[in-house]
Order: C-alpha cells, then sequence, then structure tokens
C-alpha cells in the first residue's frame, strides 16, 4: 500500500519568508508555485534530494481546520551525510532543537536530531545506513 514517500508539506504564516529560507537551506529555488485564490502565493514545491522527493510549502490560511489549528503529526527525518555540520547549519539560520543529536542503538548508525523551523515545523535529520544501502543498491543516478 505506502510505497515511499512522495510530498510533505509544511505550514507557514509568512509564506515568502519560508520559501527564502528553505531556498537558502536547500541551495536552490522551488520549482513549482501555485497562487492562492487572492493572487498571493499560497503554496511552493522544492524537489529534493536523490530521488527529487517533494518539499511543499503552504500559507497557513489553507491549514486543515484553520491557521490556528494544531493536530498531532510526525517528524519526517531526511538522510544527511554529516549529522553534526547539518544541525550547525539550521541553528545558525535560526531553527531550534527540538530533539538533540541522539544515537538510536548502539552502535547501529542510526542517529537522529530535529529542530524547529522559524515557521513551527518539526524539520528531522539523520544519519541512516539504510539509506544509504538502498542507495547503493539502486545503482547510479543519471
Amino acid at each position: 500500500m505506502l510505497r515511499g514517500f512522495a510530498t510533505i508539506s509544511f505550514w507557514a504564516d509568512d509564506l515568502e519568508a519560508a520559501k527564502d529560507w528553505y531556498a537558502e537551506l536547500l541551495g536552490m529555488r522551488p520549482y513549482f508555485s501555485v497562487p492562492g485564490p487572492d493572487g498571493c502565493a499560497g503554496y511552493y514545491e522544492f524537489r529534493v534530494g536523490d530521488y527529487q522527493h517533494e518539499l511543499g510549502l503552504i500559507d497557513n490560511r489553507f491549514r486543515p481546520g484553520g491557521a490556528d489549528a494544531r493536530p498531532g503529526g510526525a517528524v519526517m527525518f531526511w538522510h544527511v551525510d554529516d549529522l553534526e555540520a547539518a544541525v550547525e547549519r539550521l541553528l545558525s539560520m535560526g531553527a531550534t532543537v527540538y530533539e538533540k543529536i541522539t544515537e538510536r542503538g548502539e552502535g547501529t548508525g542510526f542517529v537522529t536530531a530535529s529542530v524547529v523551523d522559524p515557521f513551527g515545523n518539526i524539520l528531522g535529520v539523520m544519519t541512516n545506513p539504510h539509506y544509504l544501502e538502498v542507495l547503493a543498491a539502486a545503482g547510479p543516478r543519471g
């Protein structure tokens, strides 16, 4: 049934600031945008990583349940090659620690951390040996 990560959506009260923040973090501009009914930007999308997964930024006006709705959710973890450097960069860009760098099982190689971006979204980063195994098995990308 679940075939793989397709898109994760983050919400922002200031969509333009969120777009600029993520563009700086990712080193690219969004490839896709959709205006809201008022003509102002309502959605931006980036393609990220080895498999071009989608990171969508949505104006908080369009959050299900209204802009103040805060349902529980999940933390999406992105594989990074240098976890400490990734966390340092995120913090230098104004993110705050949500969960410090944590080893998940002694000697397994799974290490996680998460931050809250300046827009209130949780962004997880991790080193993940399984991700690297899948990537290697997929062969060269071109």
